[in-house]
């Protein structure tokens, strides 16, 4: 016959065993309910693009003739729908390496639409704010330049910028490690719906 020990020990197995199941299924429920909210609102704007021609009209304008806000639109679906990636906790996607700063610089002077920052040698720049990346490349009179869409609508442009360390459209988080600078400048543009900023709005 068991010890009381033992039955013990294969009850407690059976309830933690019982929890994980659960745990599984509420975690399956969740992923399924995202899953069937973004069916439905797909669904309701093409059934709604198809009821006027002026409904597709306007879809056609937001999508293609202005500046669309992917990353205001993947701060709102996160913040009530949870990641697009609902499995990446668990292992498939790897997290980059851990930085969390602040921009630091020695000085700012105004250079051609943006400012020009003095900042140590091959400073590691720090993402300012939350966004998504939308172009990696060279610009005339910026080098290799980043722009990330930050939720707030400003698009940010990083010149030059060695070492990269994003891809076109991650979502990068505020302070995270965008790349090396070349040399000692490193210059920054504001632009907002085609319009230029002015730096000193953003940079103190």
């Amino acid at each position: 016959m068991d010890s009381l020990q033992e039955i013990k020990a294969r009850m407690k197995g059976l309830v933690k065993a019982k929890g994980t199941s659960s745990h599984r299924k509420v975690g399956f429920i969740k992923i399924f309910n995202k899953l069937l909210i973004v069916i439905i609102l797909v669904i309701s704007t093409l059934i709604w693009a198809r009821l006027a021609d002026g409904n597709r009209a306007l879809i056609m304008q937001h999508l293609f003739d202005k500046h669309f806000q992917f990353a205001s639109l993947n701060n709102t679906y996160t913040k009530y729908l949870g990641d697009v990636l609902p499995l990446k906790n668990i292992g498939l996607v790897k997290d980059k390496t851990v930085f969390k700063e602040q921009l630091q610089y020695k000085e700012a002077n105004k250079y051609l639409k943006g400012v020009k920052l003095t900042v140590a040698d091959y400073y590691l720049v720090p993402v300012v704010k939350s966004g998504i990346v939308v172009f990696i490349g060279d610009k005339d009179d910026y080098g290799k330049t980043i722009i990330i869409q930050q939720t707030n609508g400003v698009d940010l442009w990083y010149g030059n910028i060695e070492q990269i360390n994003v891809s076109m459209y991650d979502y990068v988080e505020e302070g995270m490690l965008l790349g090396e600078v070349n040399g000692k400048d490193l210059y920054l543009v504001f632009q907002k719906g085609g319009e230029f900023l002015n730096y000193k709005e953003f940079i103190k």
